[in-house]
């Protein structure tokens, strides 16, 4: 049986599509035309080198007024991000064969790979990206195999980015306990402490057409705990906030942070999830490096018990992360 390879979105824009399929068109609502950013108001920019009081109350106060904020003076050298958008970059730009090579197959549980958000129910709207995901940590869940081993330089730069994320999120972990009342290492020991993984996705939006018809990814959280993403310059992600969008104007060197749900469960909802979307360009492609910190499979997560009280009850069932993800995907109540 021959396996039907997903019409990739990239393969559309190069074939220089003029007007944007119908699977791609946004009920009117959701348009981007439809629903315009709030201008002038900017998100909230942190930098790491300020004291360390100040940083703790800046993260705190973006994560429950917010749920996202950029990230300044992180320690990352500037080069290394130049060299993962590089590599991430001509992996796109390899001939359609070289790349299903690594393609994924959601379906069947393997979400590792090259993939297209394709949704099975025909009458739902289709995202325009593609993009390539693979864990990065811990060490017993990466699967080098289905890294791309072109270009050769891939998997050097990647595995010296992820020291880098593995670094500030430990940091940020540190800080959001803090903002919470709780000791640093509260947050990481309840998330899998050396056992978190954290997961790559390099998104890529080609060039779309009617960019105003459609969008790179819908209104969603991430199931996460945390998101820790790098653009290139090409502006797209919008945030929401009391109902409005907002643009998140690129920023050289910052790190863009989201709230992710495991974070607003176990600060039983002090800190945000942020909703959030992609917009696509007619001219320029979009790419951004996310890297998603999450909790093992079996990890249970609920509200923390210094949090909640009779003042304060818990706002959110406790379950298993794998339980949690398994409702998120099938539009289940949690």
């Amino acid at each position: 049986m021959v396996q039907l390879v997903a019409e990739r979105v990239q393969s559309l824009a190069v074939g220089g599509v003029k007007e944007l399929p119908e699977q791609f068109i946004r009920p009117a609502h959701e348009r981007p035309e439809n629903s315009k950013a709030v201008e002038g108001v900017t998100v909230p920019v942190i930098s790491l080198s300020q004291p360390h009081e100040v940083v703790v109350q800046e993260v705190a106060k973006a994560c429950e007024e917010w749920g996202f904020f950029l990230l300044t003076d992180h320690g990352i050298s500037p080069a290394l991000v130049r060299r993962l958008q590089e590599v991430g970059e001509v992996f796109f730009g390899l001939r359609q064969e070289e790349k299903e090579a690594y393609a994924n197959d959601a379906a069947s549980g393997k979400f590792e790979g090259y993939g297209t958000r394709m949704t099975k129910n025909h009458d739902e709207k289709v995202e325009w990206i593609d993009y390539f995901f693979h864990f990065m940590a811990p060490p017993s869940k990466v699967n080098h195999g289905v890294w791309p081993k072109n270009p050769p330089a891939y998997r050097e730069v990647t595995e010296e980015y992820n020291k880098e994320m593995l670094r500030i999120t430990d940091t940020l972990l540190e800080l959001l306990s803090e903002g919470l009342g709780l000791e640093g290492k509260a947050l990481k020991t309840v998330l899998g402490g050396e056992e978190i993984e954290v997961e790559m996705k390099i998104n890529f939006y080609p060039p779309c057409p009617q960019p105003q018809l459609a969008l790179g990814v819908e209104p969603h959280t991430d199931m996460s705990a945390l998101t820790l993403l790098v653009p290139n310059d090409v502006p797209g992600l919008q945030v929401s906030k009391d109902g409005n969008w907002f643009a998140v104007n690129y920023l050289p060197n910052a790190l863009f942070i989201h709230v992710g749900d495991q974070l607003e469960v176990l600060s039983n909802g002090k800190y945000k999830s942020v909703l959030h979307r992609s917009l696509v360009n007619k001219e320029r492609t979009r790419m951004s490096w996310a890297v998603f910190v999450v909790p093992p499979q079996e990890t249970t997560i609920g509200p923390l018990a210094k949090l909640v009280d009779d003042q304060n009850p818990a706002k959110y069932s406790t379950k298993t992360f794998a339980d949690y993800r398994y409702r998120k995907f099938n539009k289940l109540p949690q």
